[in-house]
């Protein structure tokens, strides 16, 4: 202690002898004394010390959120801000921006927009890509009504339909003296044709052959809403049958007049009454009961009455006063569409306005032409086409589907553009659908997020997330039967034809497979033309089968299947194929345990021994 007061009193000296008098303290202030602190001031240094080393947290405030896009004006940047032109310029200062050549309309490089908006303390996000404007409507559309002065008369489109094996192709043979019949797989049709027929008076008649198998329907519908004039072939040996009704139902819905063709007339057992009045079930009313379908007997084999039939036909036709202006762009219907080794994409098409020439650039669907030949039925090259004229485009860049509308355009630049905005429009649809399907899936998502935590509201933070925790994995512990999905039996398909229809036909024919749950039916792929490398190499990606419905695979392709171990199945008929098929389907499944109970043992036993016993000496 005597230490510290000397070493107090030489400081105070110090001081006296070098600073001062105002600087000293006054005289009476008693010198203050140099002691240790206390514990409790020491705490108070160390905890301010603290404060000043670890700062209070301040609230973190939300932000001002901006939606910014590119190549916006000062003007837009302040409307976007809720804010002043004013205000956008004093948060570029000091930047190397041009004040002096700003205006409200002049247009800010995108680093000056984020800027400003940060300097401004407030957040930017880009605007959404479909904020973009729309693309204008290239699209082309059919003409309007031509004046009735310009319309010229037309041959009729004759559409024959009815059921399968009831002679429509050998009535057309009869009609054109040829012989198709006899070239058809199978002894049926099972593609759409279409041919010009001249009568012995002179009027001429396109007529449409569609198939009468149950497979074809789209091809009928088709045939129907094509035609003019519908001829029902009706064979008077057998009646009305299903696809019968079936060609009624397009005719009546194509709203187009049916002239009923009462078929096999010379045969034995025919009753054409019989089918006339199974006819009004189905309200095809003929004239001798009061109505005015117009009903022909006739006999396609021998040619019984075919000239009848042909009348009735013309004068129908000029009942109807069929008429189409053959001047202006061309507009028709893709009848069917194939692929030819050497012409390439080919289509079957009727011109329903307009002449058909050479350097024509047709649109049709997704697909554009620039017509190169043109043939007839016969395979003559023919130098223009006008209304009603079934015939053979050569050309297309593209294999356009059947059903489509043939439309000619001023130019391939016109054809292009109206193909991309066909595309466009398809993909926009293909997006807002999947859009959809992902905001119903975020939805339920979302609801069973909700009733999942319905029942943990009152537990607090450690028990809902025990909770969770035994949720999950118990929902874990369940995973592996979704493995054994897996395992699933499946039969992959690959799908070829020679035709679109043939292709479509067998499409519609997998579509009503309603066996998913037993064995899985998947089309991996379908196309026209014969069988390729390709179709082989995914076959065999995907472990599936390939079906050709009238195409052919050359021997190196044979040989690459059976070392790849694909299967091949071709046919020419098409209920063979339909065959095959379910045979293949059947394989896959797993045998059907059935139980019969023929009777019960048990019982039997219980009834004999039951029964009293006899004296033995009643039998002796």
């Amino acid at each position: 202690m005597n230490v510290m007061s000397s070493v107090t009193r030489g400081a105070r000296r110090l001081l006296h002898a070098h600073l001062p008098l105002p600087l000293l303290c006054p005289a009476r202030s008693p010198a203050p004394l140099l002691t240790c602190p206390s514990r409790s001031a020491t705490s108070k240094q160390v905890g301010q010390k603290n404060e000043q080393r670890n700062p209070k947290v301040k609230p973190k405030v939300d932000r001002q959120e901006v939606e910014i896009r590119q190549g916006m004006t000062v003007a837009a940047l302040a409307r976007a801000m809720d804010k002043d032109v004013d205000h956008v310029l004093d948060a570029l200062l000091n930047t190397t921006v041009d004040l002096d050549s700003l205006e409200p309309d002049s247009v800010l490089e995108d680093r000056w927009i984020k800027e400003a908006v940060t300097r401004s303390g407030m957040k930017f996000r880009w605007a959404k890509l479909s904020a973009s404007r729309e693309r204008p409507n290239r699209d082309v559309q059919k003409r309007p009504p031509a004046d009735p002065s310009l319309l010229l008369g037309r041959p009729p489109v004759v559409t024959i339909m009815g059921h399968v094996d009831h002679g429509k192709t050998t009535l057309l043979d009869s009609l054109r003296k040829s012989q198709i019949v006899s070239t058809e797989a199978g002894g049926i049709t099972q593609h759409i044709g279409a041919f010009l027929v001249q009568l012995p008076t002179g009027e001429k008649i396109t007529f449409l052959d569609t198939p009468g198998h149950a497979a074809f329907s789209s091809m009928r519908a088709r045939g129907a809403n094509a035609t003019d004039i519908v001829v029902l072939v009706v064979a008077a040996d057998d009646g009305v049958m299903n696809q019968t009704v079936e060609s009624i139902q397009h005719a009546k819905r194509a709203d187009v007049p049916v002239i009923v063709a009462v078929n096999k007339c010379d045969k034995p057992q025919a009753d054409p009454q019989r089918v006339k009045q199974e006819l009004l079930a189905h309200d095809v009313v003929c004239e001798e009961f009061g109505g005015d379908v117009q009903a022909i007997h006739v006999s396609a084999l021998k040619g019984d009455n075919l000239l009848a039939l042909a009348e009735a036909t013309v004068a129908l036709a000029e009942v109807l006063e069929l008429k189409a202006d053959p001047g202006g762009p061309v507009e028709g219907l893709v009848i069917e569409s194939r692929t030819d080794k050497g012409k390439g994409p080919v289509t079957t098409a009727i011109v329903q306005r307009g002449t058909l020439k050479r350097g024509c650039i047709l649109v049709a669907g997704k697909c554009w032409a620039k017509v190169r030949f043109i043939f007839d039925e016969n395979g003559r090259p023919v130098p223009e086409a006008g209304p009603s004229a079934a015939v053979e485009v050569v050309g297309w860049k593209d294999l356009p589907s059947a059903g489509e509308t043939i439309l000619e355009v001023e130019s391939e630049q016109r054809a292009r553009e109206v193909v991309e905005w066909r595309s466009h429009e398809e993909e926009q649809v293909k997006l807002w659908e999947e859009q959809n399907a992902i905001e119903l899936k975020q939805k339920l998502h979302l609801e069973e997020y909700h009733r999942e935590r319905e029942g943990l509201s009152h537990l607090n933070w450690r028990q809902r997330r025990a909770a969770l925790r035994r949720a999950k994995k118990k929902q874990f512990s369940m995973r592996p039967s979704e493995k054994t999905q897996s395992d699933q039996l499946s039969l992959p398909l690959i799908i070829k034809g020679d035709v679109d229809g043939s292709v479509e036909a067998l499409l519609n024919i997998l579509e009503s497979y309603d066996a998913q749950q037993q064995c899985q039916l998947e089309v991996v792929h379908f196309g026209i033309g014969d069988v390729s490398e390709n179709d082989v190499n995914m076959a065999d990606t995907f472990g599936g089968s390939i079906y050709g419905f009238n195409v052919a695979a050359s021997q190196a392709m044979q040989q690459l299947a059976a070392r790849r171990g694909v299967s091949l199945r071709l046919h020419n008929v098409i209920y063979k194929l339909i065959d095959e098929l379910k045979d293949e389907l059947s394989s896959k499944l797993p045998p059907l345990v059935s139980r019969n109970v023929v009777g019960d043992c048990g019982r039997l036993v219980f009834l004999l021994l039951k029964r009293p016993s006899t004296p033995s000496h009643k039998y002796c």
